[in-house]
Formats: C-alpha cells, sequence, structure tokens
C-alpha cells in the first residue's frame, strides 16, 4: 500500500459525516509500515466499538467507518478477508453503512473481520508444510492476493450506490 497522510486519509471515508470525519482517531502513521500492508485497518480507542478500513480502489483510497456487532459469535469464526484457519485472535462483526443516498437511507453491509484487524499479518505469516514438494512461498502469495480481493470486493460493496 502506498503511504498516506493523515489529510489524504481523512478525506478517503465514503461513509461518515463532515463530523464524523473530523472526530476520527487516526492511528501513529510514523509506526506504519507501509510496505507491509494491504489496506490500513485500526480501532478507534474513543470508541471501542468502531473500526476504520482505508484500501486502495482504482489506485485511490476509499475509507470506511465500521461498527462492531455488541454480540459475539457463539462459535470460533473464520475472517471473511484473511481466511486464516489458525486465527490467534478474535473474529467479530463489523457492519458499515453504505456510501451516498442509500447509506442515509439504513442500508448498511456486514462482515466478518478480525477484532483489531490483523488480516496483513495472517495473510503474511508462513503457511504449514502441506505435503511434500508444497510451494510455501507460493501459498503464502496467493494468501496475500486473496486478502486484497476480498477487502476490495467489501469496500466495493459499501461504496456502491
Amino acid at each position: 500500500m502506498l503511504p498516506l497522510d493523515a489529510a489524504r486519509i481523512r478525506a478517503s471515508f465514503a461513509n461518515v459525516t463532515v463530523r464524523e470525519r473530523k472526530n476520527i482517531t487516526l492511528p501513529d502513521l510514523d509506526l506504519t509500515d507501509w510496505g507491509r500492508i494491504d489496506f490500513l485497518g485500526w480501532r478507534d480507542h474513543k470508541q471501542p466499538l468502531v473500526g476504520y478500513v482505508v484500501a486502495m480502489i482504482d489506485d485511490e483510497p476509499v475509507g470506511l467507518m465500521l461498527k462492531q456487532a455488541e454480540a459475539t459469535p457463539r462459535q470460533r469464526t473464520q475472517c471473511s478477508w484473511c481466511a486464516d484457519v489458525h486465527l490467534p485472535n478474535d473474529v467479530v462483526l463489523f457492519s458499515t453503512r453504505r456510501a451516498g443516498a442509500t447509506g442515509r437511507r439504513g442500508d448498511a453491509i456486514g462482515t466478518l473481520v478480525c477484532a483489531a484487524f490483523e488480516c496483513n499479518v495472517n495473510a503474511r505469516r508462513r503457511p504449514p508444510l502441506a505435503y511434500v514438494g508444497f510451494d510455501v512461498e507460493a501459498a503464502r502469495q496467493a494468501r496475500i492476493e486473496a486478502l486484497r480481493a476480498n477487502v476490495e470486493r467489501f469496500v466495493r460493496e459499501a461504496i456502491r450506490e
């Protein structure tokens, strides 16, 4: 992902009001390893059930504000983005208002995602050797590509009017 500054991140949000945009709590961008992420995701430390995601769509950043469901899944669930089956973290249901008029009318979509957006790390973790001759690096690259596609699909669905 290309490095972004605070102003560009704030301007990228497609499903927030002007007031919400001003109140977005940004992560420490100096600590972000831009070369090892496919999307920027973080939780709002002021609002524990709010998260933010910024992904590159057609070479432009698009941000979404997400809200975590208060109820947690009864069973261990799989993240829809990284699809990691050996998750070291929790997966929760996030919903987001759609952009534009449909979102203002209350239309929203949801997805199961790693609670603290650890998907970038999960997709890059070395997969276990499945069989003799298994190409671990090719499997890892395939997981990274799948993550990119899954995040892009979700963001495109949220901004579709």
